[in-house]
């Protein structure tokens, strides 16, 4: 039986911290699994299963939702498939179902490449890549867009990736964001402004338990620590972080209680760095605006810390 997401790239490094392996997927490029020393550092689905909500996989050339797949280039609507047709909205971009072909591959790195090509409400020609690097301490993800269009193309990129500690229940891992504002939703899940959240209980620069917190939203004014935007925190010490370069200002939070794990159902929190918010190529916020032959790289990485024995 094949897998529905096509070949699976296996990857694999030895660190200070035990065999580092990762699992990449052809259709999606989604990461399927993480782990070093055996401790899973993302939420692993199964190799005969898609991806459940999304996990790990890439979001070109949007992230989030676009109200009614509508936008304005040049004064023309554009319309986009809607994707999420209960809410009448385009989600994820366009490359969520799509095969990647293989580029270059080591042990322990693989890119993969993938065409954006002119489509309904899209008619730009991108030419895409993402390369997956483990570290000793994690693994670097590298996006890379060309614009072979004849004009001027919008962009923005986003994972989708769920984050855990091993056989740590994530209800029990605590959540800092280092973030000063949020884009609160509507009912079909699509942004109406961005506030600050000081004084609030989106305020999670001080650490809040997993467990406790009902997510689905975007932050921005994202003050990195050092280069780390997001942190979790297992009650042993030991940190899962999100870290991101100045391509990615933004993170969604994403929290479930109903993901799949084997027979039954787990608490899994998506924390997904963005280049631009929802509905960017509505307000134009962080959108990129590629020239045609421009090249743009973007990167962003995962990494797992233990505290040192006293």
């Amino acid at each position: 039986m094949r897998a529905p997401t096509g070949e699976q790239y296996v990857l694999n490094r030895s660190t200070p911290l035990g065999d580092a392996e990762a699992i990449i997927t052809e259709v999606a490029a989604s990461i399927r699994t993480l782990r070093i020393g055996g401790i899973d550092l993302t939420q692993p689905y199964g190799e005969f299963s898609p991806p459940p909500s999304g996990c790990g996989i890439v979001l070109v050339p949007w992230p989030n939702r676009v109200p009614d797949g509508q936008w304005q280039l040049d004064g023309v609507t554009q319309q986009l498939d809607l994707t999420e047709p209960d809410r009448q909205n385009a989600i994820h971009g366009l490359l969520r179902f799509t095969p990647y072909r293989l580029v270059e591959r080591t042990a322990s790195s693989v890119t993969l490449g993938a065409t954006v090509f002119p489509q309904h409400g899209y008619p730009f020609l991108l030419e895409t890549s993402v390369t997956y690097q483990l570290l000793d301490d994690g693994m670097s993800v590298t996006h890379r867009i060309v614009n072979e269009s004849d004009s001027p193309a919008p962009a923005a990129i986003g994972t989708h990736p769920f984050f855990q500690i091993g056989d740590v229940p994530t209800d029990d891992l605590v959540l800092t964001l280092h973030a000063g504002s949020r884009f609160p939703v509507d009912a079909r899940l699509n942004v109406s402004a961005e506030i600050p959240i000081a004084g609030t209980d989106y305020d999670l620069r001080g650490g809040k338990r997993v467990g406790d917190l009902r997510l689905d939203d975007a932050f921005g004014d994202v003050a990195l620590d050092g280069d780390v935007s997001a942190v979790l925190t297992a009650p042993d010490g030991r940190t899962v972080a999100l870290w991101q370069d100045e391509n990615f200002p933004y993170v969604q939070v994403y929290t479930t209680q109903e993901f799949p794990r084997g027979t039954s159902k787990v608490t899994a929190i998506a924390i997904e760095p963005m280049t631009a918010p929802a509905n960017a190529f509505n307000t134009g916020q962080s959108l990129r605006w590629l020239n045609t032959g421009e090249e743009w790289q973007a990167t962003w990485g995962i990494r797992y810390r233990v505290p040192t024995a006293k």
